[in-house]
């Protein structure tokens, strides 16, 4: 065996000092798969040494993938283990808090203490999804929304990616999720105000099923929607309004693993004085962004003017790309697919606030990580 794999590595030897003579262009645009190297190999020995030759480097082949490719490229799931991504976010957004330990945390499902049986803490690249409400309420707020758009772009760092969705009656993809920052800013730069009508809840469906939906990418995951919540289907409010329900919109949320950051765009005052939209509405609009905010842990900021944010784009960054990896087992565990609540508290740290998804659904463990 010792001869075969000398043999092995002169034959490699040899075949990259013949690839180092290939143009650049060539390389570009050639993969060869490490199986086909091998082959490769085989098929040059067999016919310089002998058959047992070939059949000995196979086995060598076989048990070097065996050990370094499947093990490397396979991901085995353990559909007991609750995964969480916790964000913890600090009272002062000036002085961003230090790492915490294993110890600083604690777990409760359905209100039942567990037993963390994995912890990592890192900085970690994330998707940004900025959803943008242009309807005809927010039309006076188009210039603080494409400015405010444009910051949160600017306090990104290179490696994270972003999409830019606007909405009103209709729906646009004004970027799909994208690391080219200087391009969104273009494309932010060009956004202009879209028709009359709010479909709030089908935007947001949108989002979760077709940017975010769960096994599109194995990174944290967060959406900043921009609007005054207040979707046409609502009582009494006028125009074309979703045609998805709130509590569908609910469901879908529960379910997903991104994060919500819901920031209100004050229209109140204009538009119940103009008599365009009732007062109730707005009282159902911020209720449901409230509730929206608090499945994912997070809570509504509230913009009147582009002042009002100047801390949130640093504060929800820092919140986004500092990740606190905890899995656990359930000891309460029953596969009967109820919901079940999780609460991660931080012990003798009263100055922060841990953030994670609200809990999961029993019977999609293995499916489903909630954050």
């Amino acid at each position: 065996m010792v001869i075969m794999r000398t043999e092995l590595l002169k034959e490699r030897r040899l075949l990259s000092h013949r690839d180092a003579r290939m143009s650049t262009d060539q390389i570009g645009s050639i993969h060869i798969p490490p199986v086909a190297v091998y082959a490769w190999l085989v098929f040059r020995l067999y016919h310089r040494n002998a058959l047992l030759s070939a059949i000995l480097i196979l086995a060598f082949a076989a048990g070097a993938f065996a050990q370094n490719g499947d093990t490397a490229d396979t991901i085995r799931i353990d559909s007991d283990l609750v995964n969480l991504q916790v964000s913890v976010l600090g009272q002062d957004p000036l002085k961003p808090p230090n790492f915490l330990q294993q110890r600083d945390f604690v777990v409760l499902d359905d209100d039942t203490p567990q037993e963390i049986s994995f912890f990592a803490a890192a900085d970690s690249p994330f998707d940004l999804v900025l959803v943008l409400d242009l309807s005809g309420s927010t039309a006076n707020k188009l210039k603080m929304i494409r400015k405010s758009a444009q910051r949160f772009v600017e306090a990104c760092r290179p490696m994270d990616r972003i999409a830019v969705i606007t909405f009103a009656e209709d729906l646009e993809v004004v970027s799909p999720l994208t690391s080219d920052h200087k391009v969104l800013e273009h494309e932010i730069d060009d956004i202009s105000r879209l028709t009359d009508g709010t479909r709030f809840w089908d935007a947001m469906r949108f989002v979760f099923e077709k940017i975010v939906a769960p096994g599109q990418s194995s990174r944290r995951t967060a959406i900043v929607i921009m609007t005054d919540g207040v979707d046409n289907a609502l009582p009494d409010v006028t125009g074309p309004g979703s045609q998805s329900t709130f509590e569908e919109l609910v469901n879908l949320e529960e379910r997903s693993d991104a994060i919500v950051f819901p920031v209100y765009l004050d229209t109140e005052k204009e538009e119940v004085q103009k008599r365009r939209t009732p007062a109730s509405a707005y009282v159902s609009a911020k209720a449901q962004l409230a509730q929206l905010a608090e499945i994912s842990g997070t809570s509504v900021r509230k913009a009147n003017k582009l002042a009002d944010l100047e801390s949130v784009y640093e504060q929800i960054i820092r919140d986004l790309g500092t990740v606190y990896s905890i899995g656990y087992r359930p000891t309460n565990i029953t596969r009967d697919g109820k919901w079940h609540k999780i609460t991660v508290n931080l012990v003798d740290r009263s100055e922060l606030t841990a953030r994670t998804r609200t809990g999961y659904y029993a019977g999609a463990l293995a499916s489903t990580t909630p954050k």
